[in-house]
């Protein structure tokens, strides 16, 4: 039997990688209308395509990146509650949350980018992060809430 955590892991990564092809699928036309040669770059980063081709066709690869910050924590501590066998019931629950939050928050950069929306996203999808961690600590040092 699998810890039903997992579920929200493997989620959050298929949603990174739904976000991978849209960013790809932005950046792509953006550059062929910018005239970019990409057989020809060499060196070079994401970044630098902020200066030439639109903003909205950035958005995408922006939210990318962030999945690959904040999320990492995500990850490590559902791992950590599935190995300790807490990743059931409430953890689940909870982890699914930020899933829905972190989702929620890629739609809106991806598309309309304001600010104070990502921005109440982000802080909200922090909350499950932060009470997730405290599930493992007291599970890890044997407390309990009753």
């Amino acid at each position: 039997m699998h810890s039903q955590i997992l579920g929200p892991v493997i989620a959050l990564v298929g949603w990174s990688l739904i976000m991978w092809v849209w960013l790809y699928a932005r950046r792509i036309p953006a550059m062929k209308a910018a005239k970019i040669d990409i057989g020809k770059l060499t060196g070079g980063t994401g970044s630098d395509l902020k200066q030439v081709i639109p903003a909205k066709s950035q958005w995408p690869a922006d939210n990318y990146n962030h999945l690959m910050e904040q999320p990492t924590l995500f990850y490590a501590i559902c791992l950590t509650l599935a190995v300790m066998g807490q990743g059931d019931n409430l953890n689940a629950t909870i982890a699914w949350t930020y899933v829905i939050l972190r989702v929620a928050h890629s739609v809106v950069q991806a598309t309309v980018n304001r600010i104070i929306v990502r921005f109440t996203l982000f802080a909200l999808a922090t909350i499950p992060l932060i009470m997730l961690t405290v599930h493992a600590a007291m599970a890890f040092w044997g407390l309990s809430l009753h």
